[in-house]
């Protein structure tokens, strides 16, 4: 029997997730831009999650809304580049966490992401980070991350 490499859309739906339409920009700006091999993401924010962690959500609920963010990012990878097999590797995330001021496991919240991306695209999905603890963010949102992302030619 011949072993199927399973491509991260595969894995995607071995994980129970589909992909959504990518969401409407609030501004005056595009998803993405792309310079030479590199991808950079606008910020994108949760539909489902609203609130600071550490008040109106929990710790778990941030984890949940850093999965479901990172799930509207790979929406956008996958409307610009058409098949995500062509991510050559994710280099870097930012996650903006909406937290109360005495909330200090900003990193603890981003795993969502970083755990889904490992899911998804494996070795590729290692990537450097940040996590960072804002006052507000747009629409009383979560969680907003963005990334750059490296592209095959």
């Amino acid at each position: 029997m011949e072993n199927k490499v399973l491509t991260p859309e595969d894995r995607l739906i071995s994980l129970g997730y589909a992909l959504k339409p990518i969401r409407p920009a609030s501004g005056n700006y595009v998803k993405s831009v792309r310079t030479g091999n590199l991808l950079f993401t606008s910020g994108q924010g949760v539909d489902e999650y609203h609130g600071k962690v550490g008040r109106e959500l929990t710790l778990e609920e941030g984890y949940a809304a850093s999965r479901e963010s990172m799930l509207n990012l790979i929406s956008v990878l996958k409307y610009e580049l058409g098949e995500l097999s062509k991510v050559k590797r994710i280099v870097k995330i930012l996650g903006f966490v909406n937290s109360t001021e005495d909330f200090y496991d900003h990193p603890k919240v981003m795993n969502g992401a970083s755990d889904l991306l490992v899911e998804v695209f494996g070795e590729r999905g290692k990537h450097a980070r940040s996590a960072v603890g804002m006052a507000q963010l747009p629409h009383n949102t979560a969680i907003e991350i963005e990334m750059v992302v490296e592209i095959e030619d």
